[in-house]
């Protein structure tokens, strides 16, 4: 169950509506992982050749990117890199299987 107007955090006094608040957001963080995959399936149509998929500088820039911004926004920068070390590795593979698909 996911609430339109969830109880502020600060604000929560019983369970259930924090659970209903990280259904919600748990919802929307998952639809912006999944547009974030439309990006990587265009790079995998659109880069020349298989070598290009392994970026080890734009995996660095990515994750520190996303370090500074949980830094900036209260989230445990540790948690972030470990997140995104796991996300951009899984998009480098998703990547990778699609452009040896032919994508």
């Amino acid at each position: 169950m996911t609430d339109k107007n969830p109880v502020p955090a600060a604000e929560c006094t019983e369970m259930h509506q924090v659970r209903a608040a990280i259904d919600g957001l748990d919802t929307l963080i998952v639809s912006l992982l999944a547009e974030r995959m439309r990006y990587i399936e265009a790079a995998a149509r659109i880069k020349p050749n298989r070598e290009n998929v392994r970026d080890e500088v734009r995996k660095a820039e990515v994750i520190a990117h996303a370090v500074k911004v949980a830094s900036d926004r209260g989230f445990p920068p540790r948690l972030a890199y470990r997140l995104y070390d796991m996300l951009v590795e899984g998009s480098i593979a998703q990547e990778l299987e699609l452009f040896d698909a032919g994508s």
